[in-house]
């Protein structure tokens, strides 16, 4: 491909600024239809030497690709990235230590063989646009308030009004341990008319992509286009730098496939749709003199977490539910076990009563237990007869025998039919006992079952 261009129209001004801080090659009014590289830097504004960076720098690249590149062979990224460490060496001799260093941006643009080769660090903006039809490429700005926009925290327009739009992410500083790479496209879409606009961000200030494009693609002539942008900018505060190559004849040839293949779609869909912030760069402030604080960082929103994890995490609570049920079964039925054992353990209300009026002692497993909460019964008052229990007795009684009173009637008191109380019989298991009254005359009473002393039986027969 044998790229052929009108001569290149340069705009370098000052502004309100007391000093010129951007830098261009070929320099202002020197560039023509022959050269093939173009760049424009701009010193990083508050720092000291802004414009010894951007002078450092650009010159550096141009004598390294007057030594080792020509137009006529297509340019590799290996060359071009020796060019921008070359050119990080010379900006390093010219270190003087001081907090706030010097640095710049850095746009570049070459015509070669296989195409257009595009690089940039910072918010210094390279355009390719087809007049009538639309914007081909727009590099992605390496600032603060283009992050915000993509990640969707500020709207397009609000992004020329931010106060953080002169902080970037990007530049060019000398001493760095870890050297700031640029972007690099390759462009092999080019037709005759196209133009390519590179800038400093101060072109910018009070004009937009879609005013640049209409200034552009009107009538006229490149010197009455470039009139109009100078008039367009008059009144911009920072220093403003840009330059215009107006593509007349592109002839392709057979070998027109060997610079990029399919990285020329990927690298345009990331320069004009980025949806993912990169990595944490240093953000530096181009305007005030505070240039090397770090930028606060841009709201991300959040990231789902690995599937792998979200697992682990509910194992984890699965494992914690399951220990929590089985501890509290383990712990009710270790309560259940005591709470029956104290039950147990209590003596019966029967017990309780029979021990009262009878006098019998409680079972030696009884007196271990603790007897239930309930109220007690008075001793001067006789409980309530209940009905008997039957019980087994060791030996049946007879029939016609009067059945002997319970243990609840003998604690009541004697009728008053009864004035002579019976005697006391002594019966094992039984501590004091009574017979009913029998129904002899009063003169000679007797009690059933042992008798009296007559009535026992005579051992000595």
């Amino acid at each position: 491909m044998k790229i052929k261009i009108y001569p290149p129209l340069a705009i370098h001004e000052l502004g309100t600024r007391g000093n010129q801080e951007d830098f261009i090659y070929p320099e202002h009014g020197t560039a023509t239809e022959d050269d093939a590289l173009f760049i424009v830097c701009d010193g990083m504004g508050g720092h000291e030497h802004g414009e010894v960076a951007s002078l450092t720098f650009a010159t550096a690249l141009a004598d390294y690709f007057k030594a080792n590149a020509t137009s006529d062979n297509v340019l590799a990224d290996e060359t071009l990235n020796k060019a921008i460490e070359h050119a990080y060496d010379c900006l390093d001799a010219k270190d003087s230590g001081s907090y706030k260093k010097m640095g710049t941006t850095l746009t570049l643009l070459y015509i070669h063989r296989g195409g257009v080769t595009a690089a940039h660090i910072g918010d210094s903006r390279i355009y390719h646009l087809r007049p009538g039809e639309k914007m081909l490429y727009i590099s992605r700005d390496h600032s603060l308030v283009y992050d915000l926009y993509q990640s969707g925290e500020i709207s397009y327009g609000e992004m020329k009004t931010s106060k953080q739009k002169n902080v970037i992410t990007r530049a060019v500083q000398p001493g760095e341990d870890n050297r700031v790479k640029p972007d690099i496209i390759h462009i092999t879409d080019i037709q005759p008319g196209d133009y390519f606009y590179m800038c400093s961000d101060g072109m910018l200030e009070q004009m937009d992509d879609d005013e640049l494009f209409k200034l552009l693609s009107g009538k006229g002539s490149d010197n009455k286009k470039l009139r109009q942008l100078i008039a367009a900018t008059s009144d911009n505060a920072d220093n403003h730098s840009a330059y215009i190559i107006h593509i007349e004849s592109v002839t392709h040839e057979p070998s027109d496939n060997q610079i990029v293949g399919n990285e020329e779609l990927t690298a345009r869909c990331n320069a004009l749709n980025i949806k993912v912030v990169k990595g944490d760069e240093p953000a530096v402030n181009t305007e005030d003199d505070d240039a090397t604080q770090l930028a606060p960082s841009v709201t991300k929103k959040p990231v789902r977490a690995p599937r792998r994890k979200k697992k682990t995490l509910t194992w984890l609570w699965w494992a914690i539910l399951i220990a929590a049920i089985v501890a509290a079964a383990v712990w009710l039925t270790l309560y259940g076990l005591q709470d029956n054992h104290k039950q147990s353990n209590v003596p019966t209300r029967t017990e309780l009563e029979e021990s009262q009026t009878t006098g019998k002692p409680l079972l030696p497993s009884m007196i271990h237990r603790k007897a239930e909460p309930e109220k007690a019964i008075p001793s001067t008052r006789a409980p309530r007869p209940k009905k008997a229990q039957p019980q087994q007795q060791p030996q049946a009684q007879p029939q016609h025998a009067p059945a002997t009173k319970s243990a609840t009637e003998e604690a009541a008191p004697a009728p008053a039919a009864s004035p002579e109380p019976s005697e006391d019989i002594k019966l094992p298991g039984v501590i004091k006992n009574r017979t009913a009254p029998s129904k002899t005359s009063s003169a000679g009473k007797k009690t059933v079952g042992a008798g009296n002393e007559n009535d026992k039986p005579n051992r000595d027969k």
